[in-house]
């Protein structure tokens, strides 16, 4: 009864001391004010609020989007990604614990023999071998009056969402690079059939300037100008077979693949043009992952304060034992065996020799440092988002004065050839006139690729509600790996010749 009555008269100074800990040590998070820029420094007069939809399909090829889903899928990035969530899960969970009573179970038996030559005699009718059996039930509680669990837990639960924003920028950065490498193959496949058009059409003048050779109607300097010609363009073609494989390498490690051929969809100049994002600069703190996962961080070394303080403070801890303890089995559970205690502890630091301050140091410090992180990362963030602007912008304008000149330059080689077949100039300006026109071509080819992918860049940078559907569609292919292998329409039977 006394035992009980002490807990009774403790009750209303446990309840009080934990109404206490309402009060968390350490500055609790707020958000850093941010210098936003009203606008973009670059902006365009097309823009469209299309950042929430699934961009990608907006190209209007199949094979894209399937190769976009396969490495959703497969990709090893995501998966490493997956796996850093369930890590930091398994961390937020642990430390979490701390806040709830532990309770154990256990069972133990011995058979164990006494010394009879010992300078404690044994009991009389006590034999020097003896058995022991014991159940306990044993419970121990730290008491987080100071909240240094609640601001380790706060801490913890931030690294968790931090991760996971990991893991949405993991497949931002994924989508854009498969698109990325998409659009750059089929700009190679294009520069590829260019650079044989070429070959092919000087190979035929060469066979004509041999013919005329062999006829006296040219020179030899003349037909060796047209076969050096022929050479140059043909040794153009290696090149470009060369990086189309290594493209198509990379783009398979982004599918989750071992390298190997990739499926083709729709040409480059018959690609569909994605409409432009856009949205106040202050959006990107909510749109993009990497931005928040940032701010995560922050919460996260923000809360490590308050867990450093809490150091200074007294420690309080409850254990407590139920159980049995007897010398033979069958009487185990009997009244007789039973064993009870509980206690509590009070730990108060006094001098740990800056041990405790070092610690409160080391986190305001590590605080600093996510604060600085977060606020790099938005102006980082700003500028991407400018550059992809003023590069579509630029690229658009390029590409319109890029396609003027090839067409003058294909009008100024007909001519020169007709001169030339009219004896009124020389070999040479042909030779110019289609050197220019074959570099125009590879030129035109190679900024229509820049548009495209100054496009995708600026998806990327905008970040938004698509990185979601893209989690999604991450999510429904898991568990499907089984399925059909992506690039299964009909235009995806193209190949490069």
């Amino acid at each position: 009864m006394r035992g009980r009555a002490s807990l009774l008269h403790l009750a209303p100074v446990l309840l009080a001391t934990l109404g206490l800990g309402g009060c968390l040590p350490g500055p609790d998070y707020v958000r850093p004010t941010v210098a936003t820029p009203a606008t973009f420094r670059f902006e365009t007069g097309d823009a469209l609020d299309v950042a929430n939809t699934r961009w990608w399909e907006q190209f209007q090829d199949p094979v894209l989007n399937d190769l976009i889903t396969a490495a959703l899928a497969d990709n090893k990035d995501v998966k490493i990604a997956a796996a850093r969530v369930d890590q930091f899960l398994g961390q937020f969970v642990t430390t979490r614990s701390a806040l709830f009573p532990q309770l154990g179970a256990g069972f133990d038996a011995s058979r164990q023999r006494a010394s009879q030559a010992g300078p404690t005699p044994l009991p009389p009718g006590t034999g020097p071998v003896f058995n022991e059996f014991q159940a306990p039930l044993t419970v121990a509680w730290e008491i987080d009056l100071f909240g240094r669990v609640r601001r380790e837990t706060e801490s913890a639960r931030a690294n968790l969402l931090a991760s996971e924003e990991g893991r949405r920028a993991t497949i931002l950065s994924l989508v854009a690079s498969v698109a990325t490498a998409y659009v750059n193959l089929r700009d190679l496949d294009a520069q590829l059939v260019i650079a044989r058009a070429t070959t092919d059409s000087r190979a035929g003048s060469v066979k004509v300037f041999q013919a005329r050779f062999s006829g006296g109607d040219v020179s030899q300097m003349e037909l060796a100008q047209s076969q050096s010609e022929y050479e140059a363009s043909l040794a153009t073609i290696p090149q470009i077979e060369t990086q189309i494989a290594q493209q198509e390498d990379a783009l398979s490690v982004l599918l989750g693949r071992n390298p190997g051929p990739i499926l083709r969809g729709r040409e480059l100049s018959t690609l569909a043009a994605p409409a432009v994002p856009m949205g106040l600069p202050s959006g990107l703190l909510e749109r993009r992952p990497d931005l928040r996962q940032a701010e995560q961080n922050l919460i996260a070394a923000n809360a490590l304060i308050g867990a450093a303080r809490a150091l200074y403070f007294p420690s309080i801890s409850l254990t407590g034992l139920f159980g049995s303890v007897s010398g033979q089995f069958s009487k185990l559970f009997t009244g007789p065996a039973r064993v009870w205690s509980y206690a509590g502890s009070l730990t108060v630091p006094i001098f740990t020799a800056g041990s405790i301050g070092g610690q409160v140091q080391q986190a305001e410090a590590l605080q600093q440092q996510a604060l600085f992180q977060y606020q790099q990362s938005i102006q980082v963030a700003f500028q991407e988002v400018d550059d992809a602007l003023v590069a579509l912008q630029k690229s658009r304008e390029q590409l319109v004065v890029q396609g003027r000149q090839v067409e003058a330059l294909r009008t100024y080689a007909r001519l020169a050839r007709l001169r030339y077949e009219g004896g009124y100039t020389s070999y040479i300006e042909v030779l110019d006139a289609e050197r220019s026109l074959f570099n125009a071509q590879l030129g035109y080819t190679q900024t229509h690729g820049v548009v495209f992918n100054s496009l995708i860049g600026l998806y990327k940078a905008m970040g938004g509600g698509w990185v979601v559907q893209a989690e999604g569609i991450t999510g429904q292919v898991m568990g499907q790996q089984g399925a059909a292998a992506p690039g299964g329409h009909e235009a995806a039977t193209e190949q490069p010749q």
